[in-house]
């Protein structure tokens, strides 16, 4: 493999690792980041548009995979998101962001997607495995 291929794949992969590792960011810290980006067609081409973006990804498979092993190991998981998917947009995510308690801003992104998907599909008694 030349030295440029090598290279681009390590940083391709540094890139993939820092946004899985990046999942410890708070609902504050989210929010004080969204309220520096415009509200226009530009913004998908920040990167920090790029950063919390992989911020919701993360925490949504996140939670999605604890569903998963739930269902797996034959518990029943505290969401049950459906196949189609979250239906989180980004208006609905600010939203719910703000609405949020000022003590509840310190849980991480991925807490508060987590609580938000138990709120929004919770499970009940006829979707245990």
């Amino acid at each position: 493999m030349p030295l440029r291929a090598l290279l681009i794949a390590a940083v391709l992969w540094l890139a993939a690792a820092s946004s899985v590792l990046a999942s410890d960011m708070t609902v504050q810290q989210f929010m004080a980041i969204a309220q520096r980006i415009p509200h226009n067609a530009t913004a998908l081409l920040r990167p920090d548009t790029h950063q919390l973006i992989g911020e919701v990804k993360q925490a949504v498979l996140t939670v999605k995979s604890e569903q998963a092993s739930a269902i797996q190991a034959g518990q029943r998981p505290a969401t049950c998101i459906p196949p189609s998917g979250t239906g989180i947009t980004a208006q609905t995510l600010l939203a719910r962001f703000n609405s949020l308690p000022a003590v509840r801003r310190q849980d991480s992104i991925t807490q508060a997607v987590r609580d938000w998907m138990a709120e929004r599909y919770p499970c009940g008694a006829s979707d245990r495995p």
